[in-house]
């Protein structure tokens, strides 16, 4: 299977881990990630005022790569999925939005948002399934505890994203018992890190990344999982834990017993 793949900034710098084994466990899972050739920046953030064009051209055009060469598009982090699949939908829903972009992109054939935007979650979800994840894994985490973090992005708006329940999700909880370990529930799991607010209002962001953690914390949580730079990095700053805070792809990629030394990125 192949599948158009947008990694973002993020993923080339900082969060070169959740990016190198996303890549490492697909080729194990028979999924080959096919790089966007000359991508940029996402935008980082979906602005909603409707007269805010430039921003999201980006992301219009690995959408009409993903669509010109007929294959989904996947992302892995949050924010730049979130970023992709608002501006498709905005395409697919707002013809004067529409008509700006491709006016100012000028293609051959007017982009209508007819590409399918998937997150790597829902690739092991809904394209593998995570039976024939469990079926692979060599290295079970056999007697962990694990709590999964959503955030804010992954799953609002739910009108647009529509992965999961945005109230009580499930995806990740399920991706846990497929690398055979024991998924924590706990109140904060889809509640904000701050990240957003973190140079405006530090205080906060501080006080909402210690909530999350210790909620997991007194639930059991031996460590948590995340698809999000941003949250990662606010939780690992300011959560105040001794419990580790990884993504999702790096247990996957131990679960298969991939490593980038053996198979390259």
């Amino acid at each position: 299977m192949q599948v158009s793949y947008f990694p973002g900034c993020t993923l080339k710098n900082k969060a070169k881990q959740l990016d190198a084994a996303a890549r490492l466990s697909a080729r194990e899972l028979g999924v080959e990630l096919i790089e966007i050739p000359d991508w940029q920046c996402c935008g980082g953030v979906f602005t909603t005022a409707k007269d805010e064009v430039a921003t999201k051209l980006s992301s219009v055009r690995v959408l009409e790569y993903a669509k010109e060469h007929g294959m989904p598009l996947v992302t892995v982090c949050s924010a730049c999925h979130n970023v992709i699949k608002q501006t498709n939908h905005a395409i697919q829903n707002d013809e004067e939005f529409a008509l700006h972009v491709n006016n100012y992109l000028a293609l051959d054939t007017p982009y209508g948002g007819e590409a399918k935007v998937i997150h790597y979650l829902e690739l092991l979800r809904d394209e593998i399934g995570f039976d024939a994840i469990r079926e692979k894994v060599k290295k079970p985490f056999a007697g962990k505890r694990i709590a999964a973090y959503y955030g804010c992005l992954l799953l609002r708006p739910n009108s647009v994203m529509k992965m999961d329940d945005p109230e009580n999700p499930k995806v990740m909880e399920d991706f846990i018992r497929a690398i055979g370990a024991e998924p924590v529930i706990y109140p904060c799991r889809n509640e904000c890190c701050g990240g957003y607010v973190v140079m405006e209002d530090a205080a906060q962001a501080k006080k909402r990344s210690v909530e999350i953690m210790c909620s997991a914390e007194l639930c059991g949580a031996d460590m948590i999982v995340t698809a999000c730079p941003l949250c990662k990095y606010n939780l690992m700053k300011n959560g105040n834990s001794t419990i580790p805070v990884r993504y999702f792809t790096e247990l996957l990629a131990e679960a298969l017993c991939v490593k980038e030394e053996n198979h390259g990125s």
